[in-house]
């Protein structure tokens, strides 16, 4: 089982307790009994936001083994857990009512569970009852499936049977949508189903369309999530099928990922709390993003829904953050030029970066006193000596403090015979550090011939895979 995970959202307060938390004013009053949990125990109360858990309440258990959660404020409408002490938990659907009790025991919560007074929650445990049935069915013939794979007799009676079973719970969904249209159980089966992909097209040339099975499962993938409910943020469904549209079925380059933000905010906009989420989450997900190149999406949204006041829960002071870093970040994105920049040598003569002719610059901010620098630093002057340089790749290293004595005593020591350079003036320094977003050292950038930004923050040791990657992507273009 897993684990409540009891964290709140941290990229610039974006979501607010208030938002997350809100309910209305008619109150709840909530019994549930666990056998197996001993009296004076406490037991959580949370539910599902997006990737987490919240803790709503908590209540200890008392001398009838009874949690009586009661209060004021109805909670939001979604899917909460129980937490026992050993935090093995349970589901269950926190419906409109709000006022039923829930019984089971530790031994098996879901074939135990009785429910009084919510329809919802009988719903929820007659359906996770028959999946539980259905699943022990299947997993036995899975087994044997993987065993006699090879016979295809054995495997074809053994893929037909479970096929059957799957038919089985797809035929129970259907038939409790059919039923109950207006259940919110009918709503998570809608939002977990599958686009069901028809036979591909024959294409002119008499062979089947290869990539039509990828482009409508695509295209058709939320045509059962709807974006107006926000009770689904409230669900591990509605995370989880966002997160497989952006990871799964876009392809990885910022231009892609950024059709797919557009398309997935304009879906959000059915609901303005789904709206909130999908922005936030997507704005979070690529600023703090470890994959290079994902911050010209982090750009994108901020230009798009911030700047334009489309995220109408920051305030001015988030919203000045937030587009402080955006607009630092954006002269700094893959295939930018480089910002120009004019330092000082080691003699006090002026070495404008552009001024640098080679087929690629490594550009590099460090600082003779920092701990890391004194490693990685002499690990790209080795490389430099025994490949770079013969490669036609030029170090253009600039010292980020003000020491030059000891500066110029480590480039003796260390033998950095490439392009040193500093600047004496500590508002230039500070200036620079600005320019190119460095908060610590060291920091490689890579340019190519004309100064084009094509790879930055790695390290020493990718910088010569990079380079002849760059350099086996120009003959494939001149092909």
């Amino acid at each position: 089982m897993n684990k409540i995970l009891a964290k709140t959202f941290t990229f610039f307060s974006l979501l607010t307790a208030a938002s997350i938390f809100a309910g209305t004013q008619d109150g709840y009053n909530i019994k549930i009994t666990v056998k197996g949990v001993k009296a004076g125990a406490t037991c959580i109360l949370a539910n599902y936001y997006g990737d987490k858990q919240y803790i709503k309440d908590s209540a200890i258990v008392n001398d009838k083994g009874e949690l009586i959660f009661k209060g004021k404020e109805k909670f939001p409408e979604g899917i909460y857990l129980l937490v026992p002490p050993n935090k093995k938990y349970f589901d269950f659907v926190m419906d409109a009512e709000q006022n039923f009790s829930l019984e089971t025991d530790t031994t098996d919560f879901i074939k135990n569970m009785k429910v009084k007074g919510s329809e919802e929650n009988k719903f929820f445990y007659d359906y996770q009852l028959f999946m539980s049935s259905k699943q022990k069915q299947i997993e036995p013939l899975q087994v044997l499936y993987k065993k006699t794979k090879n016979n295809k007799d054995s495997s074809k009676l053994l893929q037909d049977k479970i096929a059957a079973i799957d038919k089985e719970v797809k035929d129970y969904k259907l038939t409790f949508i059919k039923s109950n249209p207006k259940s919110f159980v009918s709503k998570l089966f809608k939002a977990m189903e599958e686009p069901e992909i028809p036979e591909a097209p024959i294409l002119a040339n008499g062979a089947k369309d290869s990539t039509f099975a990828y482009r409508y499962y695509k295209s058709h993938f939320f045509d059962n999530l709807d974006f107006s409910d926000e009770r689904l943020l409230r669900t591990p469904i509605f995370h989880n099928k966002i997160k497989q549209y952006m990871d799964k079925l876009t392809p990885q380059t910022p231009d892609s990922i950024n059709v797919s933000t557009d398309y997935l905010i304009g879906k959000a906009q059915a609901n303005k709390e789904v709206f909130k989420y999908v922005v936030y989450w997507l704005t979070y997900t690529y600023e703090s993003s470890n994959i290079m190149g994902m911050d010209a999406v982090f750009v994108h949204l901020v230009e798009k829904y911030y700047v334009t006041k489309q995220a109408f829960w920051v305030d001015s002071t988030q919203l000045f953050k937030i587009t402080n870093r955006a607009y630092t970040l954006k002269p700094l994105l893959l295939g930018k030029n480089a910002p120009s920049i004019n330092m000082m040598d080691t003699i006090g003569k002026p070495f404008p970066l552009y001024d640098v002719k080679s087929k690629y610059t490594v550009l590099v901010f460090w600082d003779h006193g920092c701990g890391h620098c004194k490693k990685e630093v002499p690990k790209l002057a080795e490389l430099y000596h025994k490949s770079l340089k013969a490669k036609g790749v030029a170090v253009y290293a600039i010292e980020t403090e003000d020491k030059p004595d000891d500066w110029k005593k480590f480039i003796i020591e260390n033998k950095l015979d490439w392009i040193n350079v500093h600047q004496p003036d500590q508002y230039q320094r500070a200036v620079t550090k600005k320019i190119y977003d460095i908060y610590s050292t060291p920091v490689i950038y890579l340019l190519d011939e004309k100064k084009i930004i094509k790879a930055k923050r790695i390290d020493v040791e990718q910088l010569e895979n990079f380079i002849d990657m760059l350099e086996k992507e120009k003959l494939r273009n001149k092909k």
